[in-house]
């Protein structure tokens, strides 16, 4: 069953969102960003705390149906590769 992140991400809810994801640790594996609409760059440190969780453990995430400002940000920022955008 996938995470999906909600229609907004930005400091006001980046933490509670991290903390939600981190509470279903399992259904981080696959992260849908269909729903995503408006986000800033704190997407990211959510998206990458999850990875580094995730890895710790042997595992990655998948992030799908990233919006096309996502893909920009994280390559902005270099973390494409990191992200698998």
């Amino acid at each position: 069953m996938p995470f999906f992140l909600p229609q907004v991400v930005t400091q006001e809810n980046a933490l509670q969102i991290q903390q939600e994801g981190l509470s279903n640790l399992a259904t981080l594996t696959y992260i849908d960003c269909s729903s995503l609409k408006d986000f800033d760059s704190t997407v990211l440190t959510v998206l990458l705390s999850w990875q580094k969780t995730l890895q710790a453990q042997g595992q990655s995430i998948s992030v799908v149906h990233a919006p096309e400002k996502l893909k920009v940000l994280s390559g902005v920022y270099g973390v494409s590769a990191l992200l698998g955008l």
